[in-house]
């Protein structure tokens, strides 16, 4: 497997062929409330590491923790469930419940509804990496490429990996940036980064 970001998704179309599955009966998110990134990253290291690498898929991962309610909510509405929990491998950047509230006020309700759906699966898809790439393979990447490594997600956007200081940073087409507050959290069909932040594709 390659070990760096310069990956070109060319089998993006094929592996993300949706399969239908029914959006959540109820999208209402705010029974959920965020925590701060660091007890989110800690939860989230707690609960997906129980649920053992090699039984669980990336989906019932993200299930497992109580801190990724949303964004299994918007997978569901996006149908994109079957496709997450196909063969892979995928990396997946997890944004948490509080990372989904930063977003402005009833963005989260409005990307949840039935017309909206081709919006929220270019969004989730666009934190989603073809290959199973870990933190080491992140490091590499990063230092490979004098600062920088260049993430081509299956979205077709790019992300942009660097560091500051001892963090990963993780910065979308518009420049927003998420710091990654978990790593390594692996499933039997890839590896899900947990970050603060919602990566936004250029449209």
């Amino acid at each position: 497997m390659r070990t760096n970001f310069m990956i070109i998704a060319l089998l993006a179309a094929s592996a993300f062929v949706l399969t239908a599955c029914p959006a959540p009966e109820n999208t209402n998110t705010a029974a959920s409330p965020a925590a701060s990134p660091e007890a989110a990253a800690e939860s989230s290291k707690e609960t997906m590491n129980e649920t053992s690498a090699t039984e669980t898929d990336i989906v019932d991962g993200a299930i497992a923790s109580k801190d990724h309610t949303t964004l299994v909510a918007a997978v569901k509405a996006a149908e994109l469930v079957e496709t997450l929990k196909g063969e892979g491998p995928f990396t997946v950047f997890a944004p948490t419940n509080a990372a989904f509230s930063k977003l402005p006020d009833g963005t989260v309700d409005s990307l949840l509804k039935p017309e909206n759906k081709d919006q929220l699966e270019g969004i989730l898809t666009y934190h989603v990496v073809t290959g199973n790439l870990d933190s080491a393979a992140v490091a590499k990447a990063i230092e490979e490429g004098n600062g920088k490594a260049l993430l081509k997600t299956v979205q077709g956007g790019d992300l942009t990996a660097s560091k500051e200081g001892d963090s990963v940073i993780i910065t979308d087409a518009k420049g927003g940036k998420a710091k990654v507050t978990a790593v390594d959290l692996k499933q039997k069909n890839g590896v899900i980064h947990v970050i603060d932040t919602v990566l936004m594709p250029s449209n």
